[in-house]
């Protein structure tokens, strides 16, 4: 299956791409890991992408798509993928509908109020990167990263005030796609709200799969 994931910064899409390659034994592809790996493996494509963002600039469709390509035509993509975070623009979907077919465009619906109280209280380990919530998934020492026992902290991108600047850029850039997928015909909603086995199994129903 080649599976679009869509929703709001803090909808729970990484939560919910790792369940679903958990069923469907499919990769879950971030355009911000395809770029990072870029960059640190120092190709020429990716000494494009670290020129762009050094220079402040928005990495641009054409060196993004050209990643997406190189991406999903490795061996554990044969059986599909899933896209978390992409496409972010009508063009970049338009533009990947020319590289590969989507079969679905799964849509996490959550109120903004909700997301932006659920990202205030998510905590992030510094060190590992592993994320806590302080209502829905605690570490077992308070402020502390199980893994590693970093000191854990608010994200600057969590804060109430940023939180609600990046629903703005969503609503406004991001979900235009939504309705692209609804036209196509292409796009299922869950609802994202609630614990998340609720939504993973709102999610696998969704994609027809046993929990």
């Amino acid at each position: 299956m080649r599976l679009i994931l869509l929703g709001a910064p803090g909808a729970g899409k990484g939560t919910q791409a790792e369940f679903i390659t958990a069923k469907l034994g499919i990769p879950s592809i971030s355009t911000g890991n395809l770029l990072r790996n870029a960059m640190s493996h120092g190709t020429e494509l990716g000494n494009q992408v670290k020129e762009a963002m050094e220079g402040g600039h928005l990495v641009s469709d054409e060196l993004v798509l050209q990643l997406v390509r190189e991406r999903i035509s490795q061996p554990d993509c044969q059986k599909g993928m899933i896209f978390d975070g992409f496409p972010r623009t009508l063009a970049q979907a338009e533009a990947l509908d020319k590289i590969m077919k989507v079969d679905m465009a799964l849509f996490i619906h959550v109120d903004d109020e909700v997301i932006i109280k659920r990202m205030g209280g998510r905590r992030t380990c510094p060190e590992c990167q592993t994320t806590y919530h302080v209502e829905s998934h605690p570490p077992k020492r308070e402020g502390i990263c199980d893994k590693c026992g970093a000191k854990l902290g608010v994200r600057d991108d969590d804060r109430p005030e940023v939180v609600r600047e990046r629903l703005s850029v969503y609503h406004k850039q991001t979900e235009p796609i939504v309705n692209y997928y609804k036209n196509k015909g292409l796009l299922r909603t869950v609802e994202g709200a609630g614990a998340v086995e609720e939504t993973s199994a709102r999610v696998a129903e969704a994609l027809g799969v046993q929990i």
